[in-house]
């Protein structure tokens, strides 16, 4: 199972912002898209239902959308335990938190900070925030995730420069 991971795509209207075509792409590729928060409007959320089913967590910005996405979500796919949450608060002690808040979870997959990174928590935990394909920030690039899923296990997790 292919899972694109994006998160922080603030897509605001008028901006004339458009995720880039490499992820448009991996969309049309995945079984699964997990959005990380900061969608800011339920278009993007429509237009990468077109490619893949969804599953999004709310974000500090998505005010549009408060009553319809969760702030927290515990799913399983391909038999791999995911928790997502947007904002999992200061880098210190993260690991620990994240397995307090997802004791169930092989992944929690996150965002907020638009710095990428995939790394081991407590107990082998994957930690994964995809960075963002369209606000980089202070990152040298702006990124997108890429989970495959096989057999109930994380087979490969990659963070992917745009």
């Amino acid at each position: 199972m292919r899972v694109l991971v994006i998160s922080d795509t603030h897509m605001r209207p008028g901006l004339g912002r458009d995720l880039p075509e490499a992820v448009w792409g991996a969309a049309a590729e995945a079984d699964v898209i997990l959005h990380a928060g900061d969608v800011v409007t339920r278009d993007l959320l429509d237009a990468l239902a077109d490619r893949a089913p969804v599953h999004a967590v709310l974000g500090n910005n998505d005010t549009s959308l408060h009553g319809e996405l969760p702030e927290v979500l515990d799913l399983e796919l391909g038999g791999v335990a995911l928790g997502m949450i947007h904002d999992s608060g200061p880098t210190a002690g993260r690991p620990a938190r994240m397995r307090r808040r997802f004791p169930d979870a092989d992944v929690v997959v996150y965002g907020h900070s638009h710095i990428p990174f995939a790394g081991e928590g407590v107990d082998g935990q994957l930690l994964f925030n995809p960075g963002s394909p369209t606000e980089r920030r202070r990152q040298p690039r702006h990124t997108y995730g890429l989970l495959d899923l096989e057999g109930g296990r994380v087979v490969s997790h990659r963070i992917v420069e745009v």
